[in-house]
């Protein structure tokens, strides 16, 4: 099965609180019911999920964690006041690691800037933060992958965060003390 298909429908499995049709997974993941029910298949015989429920959330996410590629096509920046920039922006994003972390738990100091964008919207993105700042290496960083990631994203703060079960992927994507940071949030999931 192809990657974001999987990871789609499994981020579809966790972010929501009550248990789904085949068809609202598939609607939600934005791939067919045939995918939905492959998977799900796949996922029964793993003792992951039992019809549409899931099981173990714990598990389903190392689950996930083992099939996840972590983004490879990413831009930098350094920006000045990147949070008054991000607070005042139209354009559609999702912080992720660090500073989502920070605001979600307040355990990482927020070192970088992650934030997630449709990758329609590169050029824009690109404008805007060359406007205000510097391309290259710096405070935050624009990562251009499936928009799905977005899904079930949450306003904090004034800020747009990706999901829960989304953020705690990327921390430990991320590695080193981000890990530390992702077992403590498993605890709330």
């Amino acid at each position: 099965m192809r990657g974001h298909k999987q990871e789609r429908i499994m981020r579809v499995l966790l972010a929501e609180e009550e248990g789904l049709s085949k068809s609202a997974i598939a609607i939600k993941a934005q791939c067919t019911r045939p995918w939905v029910i492959l998977f799900l298949k796949k996922l029964e015989k793993l003792g992951l999920v039992k019809g549409t429920n899931v099981i173990s959330r714990k598990s389903l996410i190392k689950y996930w964690r083992g099939v996840h590629k972590k983004p490879k096509s990413f831009r930098s920046y350094m920006v000045k006041e990147p949070l008054k920039l991000l607070k005042e922006t139209k354009l559609d994003y999702a912080l992720t690691t660090y500073q989502a972390e920070n605001i979600v738990q307040h355990h990482l100091f927020p070192s970088r800037i992650d934030l997630y964008i449709k990758e329609e919207d590169l050029d824009k993105w690109h404008e805007l933060m060359t406007k205000n700042g510097l391309y290259g290496k710096g405070n935050v960083r624009i990562i251009m992958t499936d928009e799905h990631v977005m899904y079930k994203k949450r306003k904090l703060e004034g800020l747009y965060v990706v999901s829960l079960p989304q953020l705690i992927i990327d921390l430990f994507d991320e590695g080193s003390v981000c890990e530390e940071a992702a077992q403590m949030l498993m605890k709330n999931v």
